[in-house]
């Protein structure tokens, strides 16, 4: 009789499912070779112009801001010209392609030529505002998030830009994997993204609402603030959860034994996103002008992504700790991966010293935006063999992510102490009031870190590039 029950009990286990081990769940992206490919590929063409022309701009924007060589620029205006097209490409024009790019590749194949569309239509707006200081200069308006130039050119370039968006996240929301409830890795993966696109959607409800309701009568630098302000929070959210899907891709690509289940992935995400849907009721409750809209946008960020980000990077780092990597191909990914976590731990310890209105908050979010700009970086290298290109190689791809975080953690640094002198955010030249040799060491150091990480930005450009010449060798 017990032989008989032992018998029975080994059918059953061979009958039922397989129970995906704890550790073992495989959080990768599939990727199939289809037109979805061709159209991320134009996507990736995009962010690389991005970052092209934000490295111009960002040696204009460096060597504004550093002693001694301050001194030979136009500073003021010049100054803030480089800054508008310096953030809006590095920043809103390199993650709305990145996000096209993943967003391409994980949807279904319908509405192509939606897609299609949706990519020229935002191409034709990054370069109007990119040509707008040459053709139809204006004077800058330094507002959060968006910062612009009041010039026709530029502004029909930022709507056209938004259009293109629009038409990307309301395809991406249209071709998102019909998963159900049963999640693996690289299911978990896909709701990841998928709630980026549907914060990303959230965000542009919420600059076409500021934009519906806003009076037309307040000066420029007011308007534009509360015109971008809670968008820009929504934003937040998508760029977060890129990046949380990014680290798990990567971490699981080289390896790494992630000690969370496909369904408490899931789960994070969620807790990720849901503090985005506070931003319609702040526009519901509230006057778009007033403090307690602000107030409420602002905790919304700071509280939504932190129950998701601790716990996912703890795990990813957990697993790396435990990881050797014996192929030297993987090298590159694991810097991305690494790199991109400190910068981002790094801009939210800043965040947390935050008094005031100094240099402590463009470090702050140059801390956390890099730990985004790393993660994808790194995601473009994963990528790479699989959209038909050759894997990235040599001492040069596996530098580069550890160059530009090591630049840009000098840049905060330099920031994070002329903030404990008082110096100013958004101002340069004679405008910064350096008093003390402790101030001008300070922003000295931001100066050649801010150079470092042009370095090793335009590195990840030569890189990509290099790859981009060569057919793959073997697709992962």
């Amino acid at each position: 009789m017990n032989t008989t029950l032992l018998g029975r009990r080994e059918t059953a286990r061979a009958a039922a499912p397989p129970m995906p081990a704890r550790s073992g769940a495989d959080y990768q992206l599939h990727i199939g070779q289809d037109a979805r490919v061709r159209l991320a590929r134009g996507w990736l063409w995009l962010a690389l112009a991005a970052l092209i022309g934000s490295g111009v701009f960002s040696v204009l924007l460096v060597a504004s801001r550093t002693p001694g060589v301050n001194e030979w620029l136009p500073t003021a205006n010049f100054f803030h010209v480089a800054l508008v097209l310096h953030v809006d490409l590095s920043v809103m024009v390199w993650f709305v392609a990145m996000a096209g790019m993943l967003w391409s590749l994980y949807g279904r194949t319908n509405a192509q030529a939606a897609g299609w569309l949706g990519l020229w239509v935002t191409g034709a707006g990054t370069l109007a505002m990119a040509l707008a200081p040459f053709l139809d200069p204006g004077e800058p308006v330094m507002s959060n998030y968006i910062p612009v130039l009041q010039s026709r050119l530029f502004l029909f370039g930022l709507v056209v830009f938004a259009a293109g968006t629009l038409l990307l996240v309301l395809r991406s929301l249209n071709t998102a994997p019909r998963l159900g409830l049963h999640y693996d890795g690289h299911g978990a993966l896909h709701f990841g993204l998928s709630a980026a696109a549907v914060s990303a959607a959230v965000a542009l409800l919420a600059f076409g609402w500021s934009w519906v309701v806003l009076q037309t009568d307040l000066d420029a630098k007011t308007y534009y603030e509360i015109l971008f302000w809670g968008g820009g929070h929504a934003l937040q959210f998508t760029w977060t959860l890129l990046m949380l899907v990014a680290w798990l891709w990567l971490a699981s690509a080289c390896g790494a034994r992630i000690l969370l289940t496909p369904r408490v992935v899931v789960l994070l995400f969620l807790l990720a996103l849901v503090g985005v849907f506070i931003t319609p009721y702040a526009y519901v409750s509230h006057d778009i002008s007033s403090v307690e809209h602000r107030a409420l946008l602002t905790w919304a960020m700071r509280l939504g992504g932190g129950p998701a980000i601790l716990p996912l990077g703890l795990a990813v780092v957990l697993g790396m700790a435990t990881t050797r990597l014996h192929d030297t191909a993987l090298r590159p990914l694991r810097a991305a991966l690494l790199s991109s976590i400190v910068l981002f731990a790094a801009g939210g310890v800043i965040g947390i010293f935050i008094n005031g209105s100094n240099v402590r908050i463009p470090a702050h979010y140059h801390g956390c935006i890099v730990g985004v700009t790393l993660a994808l970086m790194g995601a473009v290298y994963r990528v790479l063999p699989s959209m038909g290109y050759q894997a990235p190689q040599g001492r040069t791809a596996t530098w580069q992510p550890w160059l530009y975080g090591i630049g840009q953690l000098m840049h905060i640094v330099g920031l994070v102490w002329s903030g404990g002198y008082g110096v100013q955010r958004k101002v340069a030249g004679s405008e910064q009031v350096l008093r003390s040799a402790a101030e001008v060491a300070g922003m000295g150091l931001m100066g050649l870190g801010g150079l470092v990480a042009i370095i090793g930005g335009l590195l990840f450009v030569v890189v990509v590039l290099q790859a981009m010449r060569a057919p793959a060798r073997s697709a992962r």
